[in-house]
């Protein structure tokens, strides 16, 4: 009998423990992160009551891919523009949690005498709060459709992506042991150049060749290659300097912006559950009991310093991005704990060897408990806030309405500045990054192939002139791009003081763009500069002269936004998309939420007159999607259809409990009913002094008097056929009839 191997046997007491736990943790209603938590408690050698895991190296590699589609998934969900769409007021809050829990987080690990970069980590894990169990806190307590849940949900989305920088500034900090500003912003600034670079790239690129290949794309083939361009990534990044992590979620969020997006997510999400369990399972192998005892109180220390710090910093940073002292206080109590990104760092420090092995631990106990009481704390802030509204000075309660209802409008003119300006830097930056990784790439690979097929000299000339020849598209766009369109020429208009700075753009512009002519040829032909310089002017000027490259130049940019907004043009015509103005409605008391009919609902087939629902419950209908239609703006006459979702505005409370009494409308399943209605095919042999005896088809009144259907009629000699409904009945024939059971029994016995 041939052995088993180790990994196969590991693997089978992974997942059966993992599934047992879940499981329990289901039924009991908790989050089933810490069921794979527990497993793994009950897998490792800490537990010995049971079977522990014997290659625990091969189970840690496969936690690390587990890790790498978790960050893909997360990348799948959260992609880069949403950064654009969450707004100011998530921008503030997220930034002031994170910067102030990663300082607390670090104060208290200095405070236990800790390494520094123990508490810089852990500063790090305690700053993300959790995305999984918040967002099932509130479709647990029903709160999903309150205006601070989509301001909390806001923060978390922009807490994610910035957790996957952190990641990467804490690994640099980690190979460099060294925390010098120059290496810190050396660091960040090449991150953001090959974020911009492969993010632009791959929007270019990876939705033109899954278009080109849609018709050769099944689901087992587009799962392939997404994976195989997950994986791709992981390399290239790796291979720059960044985590796998890191890779898997750029390509994550490149293919968010594809119409194929949802439907990976759908196929890669039972690779990413299996990965995914036995990471947290890994997590949980490694929590030690007693070295938990022996860390008790730093234990609750952290737990406290999350729980406190998180309400501080979230009430803090929502209040100061212009929001109501309640809904800075809703969203403080929210996030008060840590998750799945707390694992995750902590597993990057132990990999790197720059964390002591106690954090894992201990950050996994402030986990669990931080999570139990997450749906505590969110039920406290509304008795927290009527507690502080009546104990702050009325002063203070006037100056926080005053900050939060106080706008300040820019002129007119300065806000066309300021778009201005800020779409030509945008623009400016990407292409300037292209052209950079064009030139490098010429010169380390293009230039040596040259050189060899040509010798030095021509090789040098024919590169130079391949490289320019490519670059001059995206030089042009530098030189002449003048952001959005109708800004320059209405700046010019608007006063002849504007004049000079917009000529003085242009020309600024011109000479970035040159500079990289010049560069290139500098490189590879010997020429003195001032010859160099003269070259480079006249063919920046015949960059900036020819037609063909503004053609070329507009249909690649062009190409570019249409991938980006292929998702979004996909959702209108799907009539998924919310409307422009849902955003402004959250500013005020009200907002939009989508509401699904129940297929048993009573108010299906009756029209919105009918249903009057403005009167009777406060809210309006703005649209009824229906599978791929969407009605805007529906007439009262309009109906509802079960499986409708209708998008409703009104204020937080009348949601609710409009939410409500969808749900208690619908008619609950009865399993008699089931079983009642239950079709079933029998055989009725028509005898000597059968009722239906010399009756045809239509004349037996099968279907009206008895609701049956009949299949066929077997004759003696075997035969089976499908009669014409005027043709009789005769004895002996077997009828094969199709009906619920009742009816067939009343059929049987004759009676109607």
């Amino acid at each position: 009998m041939s052995e088993l191997a180790p990994l196969i046997a590991d693997l089978a007491l992974i997942l059966v423990s993992a599934g047992i736990m879940t499981l329990i943790f289901k039924k009991l209603g908790q989050p089933l992160v810490l069921g794979y938590i527990v497993a793994g408690f009950i897998c490792s050698p800490h537990f010995s009551w049971t079977p522990s895991v014997i290659d625990s190296a091969s189970i840690h590699i496969w936690a690390d891919i587990g890790v790498i589609f978790l960050l893909f998934s997360l990348g799948l969900e959260f992609s880069i523009k949403k950064i654009v769409k969450v707004g100011g007021p998530a921008i503030i809050a997220a930034l002031t949690i994170i910067f102030g829990m990663i300082f607390l987080g670090y104060t208290v690990g200095s405070s236990f005498g800790w390494k520094r970069m123990d508490a810089i980590f852990l500063g790090g894990m305690i700053a993300m709060s959790s995305t999984t169990i918040i967002y099932k806190a509130f479709d647990d307590l029903g709160l999903k459709n309150k205006k601070f849940a989509s301001l909390v949900l806001s923060i978390l989305i922009l807490e994610d992506i910035l957790a996957v920088v952190l990641m990467v500034v804490l690994s640099t900090m980690a190979v460099s042991s060294s925390f010098e500003g120059k290496e810190l912003i050396w660091s960040i600034g090449k991150l953001v150049f090959f974020l911009i670079l492969w993010f632009t790239v791959g929007i270019y690129l990876i939705p033109l060749i899954l278009r080109k290949m849609k018709k050769l794309m099944n689901e087992e083939t587009l799962l392939v290659v997404a994976l195989g361009l997950c994986f791709g990534m992981v390399v290239v990044a790796a291979k720059t300097g960044f985590s796998a992590a890191f890779g898997a979620f750029i390509m994550g969020s490149i293919l968010a912006e594809t119409v194929e997006a949802e439907k990976i997510d759908r196929l890669v999400k039972p690779v990413k559950d299996l990965f995914g369990a036995i990471f947290f399972v890994s997590v949980g192998m490694m929590v030690d009991p007693s070295m938990i005892v022996q860390y008790a109180w730093p234990i609750v220390a952290i737990t406290l310093a999350v729980i406190l710090g998180q309400m501080f910093f979230g009430t803090v940073g929502v209040l100061l991005s212009g929001q109501p002292l309640k809904t800075a206080m809703q969203s403080g109590f929210s996030l008060t704990q840590i998750g799945e990104f707390a694992f995750i760092i902590a597993s990057l420090g132990v990999t790197l060897g720059v964390t002591d092995h106690f954090l894992y631990p201990i950050v996994v106990a402030v986990s669990v408990i931080t999570i139990f009481v997450t749906p505590y704390m969110i039920r406290l802030s509304e008795p927290a806030y009527g507690f502080v509204s009546r104990h702050l000075p009325d002063k203070w309660m006037a100056f926080l309405d005053r900050y939060a209802s106080g706008s300040s409008p820019a002129s007119t003119e300065k806000s066309r500045w300021k778009e201005f300006l800020s779409s030509i830097i945008l623009s400016t930056i990407v292409y300037t990054i292209i052209c950079v990784a064009i030139t490098f790439l010429s010169l380390h690979f293009l230039q040596p192939v040259m050189a060899e097929w040509l010798g030095l000299k021509w090789g040098n000339l024919a590169t130079a002139a391949v490289t320019i020849v490519v670059l001059s598209p995206f030089l042009r766009a530098i030189m002449i791009k003048n952001g959005k369109a109708g800004l320059f020429l209405a700046l010019w208009n608007e006063s002849p003081g504007n004049r000079a700075p917009l000529v003085a753009t242009r020309v600024l512009r011109f000479f970035i763009a040159m500079a990289f002519v010049f560069y290139v040829l500098e490189k590879l032909l010997s020429l003195s500069v001032g010859v160099l310089f003269v070259v480079a002017l006249v063919l920046g000027i015949a960059i900036l002269m020819m037609r063909r490259l503004q053609r070329t130049s507009a249909r690649i940019e062009k190409t570019f936004l249409d991938n980006l907004r292929s998702r979004e043009l996909e959702a209108e015509y799907k009539g998924e998309k919310k409307p422009e103005y849902a955003s402004k409605l959250l500013s005020k008391d009200l907002h939009l939420a989508d509401f699904d009919i129940p297929a048993d609902s009573p108010w299906a087939g009756h029209t919105l007159q009918d249903l009057d629902f403005g009167k009777k419950y406060g809210v309006h209908v703005v649209s009824i999607l229906r599978g791929n239609v969407r009605i805007n703006i529906p007439k009262a006459a309009d109906r509802i259809y079960p499986q409708d979702r209708i998008q409703v505005f009104a204020s937080d409370s009348e949601l609710e409990a409009f939410g409500r009494i969808i749900a208690e409308s619908s008619t609950p399943a009865d399993d008699t009913a089931y079983i009642e209605s239950e079709m079933q095919i029998t055989r009725i042999t028509v005898g000597e002094n059968s009722s239906l005896k010399g009756k045809s088809l239509r004349e037996s009144g099968l279907r009206n008097k008895y609701h049956c259907i009949l299949a066929g009629i077997e004759k003696s000699d075997g035969t089976l056929f499908s009669p014409d409904v005027t043709t009789p009945f005769e004895e002996g024939d077997i009828l094969w009839v199709v009906g619920e059971h009742r009816h067939l029994k009343m059929l049987v016995l004759g009676k109607e």
